[in-house]
C-alpha cells in the first residue's frame, strides 16, 4: 500500500468509526425511549393522556444531542471546515519544528 493509499485508508477508517458511533448513540436512544415509554404508559392514572411533555421530556432534549451529533457526522463542517484537523496538525508541527530551530 502506497503512502497516499494509507493515508486515505485511515481517513476512511476515521469516518467509519464516527458513523458506527452515530448509529449505536441512535440504537441507545431509541431502546431506552422505549422503555420510558412502556414505564410512562403505565404509570398513567385513568383517563390521564399520555401526551404530556414530562413524558417527552427526556426524548426532547437527549434529541437535541442526537441531532447535534448526525450534524457532526453527517453534516457540513460549519464551524471547522473541511480537513480542519490536518491543517491543524501540519500547523502545530510547524511551529514545533520552528520553535525547536529556534533552541538549536
Amino acid at each position: 500500500m502506497t503512502p497516499e493509499e494509507q493515508i486515505q485508508y485511515e481517513k476512511a477508517l476515521k469516518r467509519v468509526k464516527k458513523i458506527k458511533g452515530f448509529y449505536t448513540h441512535l440504537l441507545v436512544y431509541v431502546v431506552i425511549n422505549l422503555i420510558f415509554v412502556v414505564v410512562n404508559i403505565q404509570d398513567l392514572e385513568k383517563g390521564e393522556s399520555y401526551f404530556q411533555f414530562k413524558n417527552f421530556f427526556t426524548a426532547f432534549f437527549w434529541g437535541i444531542g442526537l441531532a447535534a451529533h448526525a450534524l457532526s457526522v453527517f453534516g457540513p463542517n460549519l464551524l471547522l471546515g473541511n480537513d480542519w484537523e490536518e491543517k491543524k496538525i501540519k500547523e502545530l508541527m510547524e511551529k514545533e519544528k520552528s520553535e525547536k530551530q529556534k533552541w538549536n
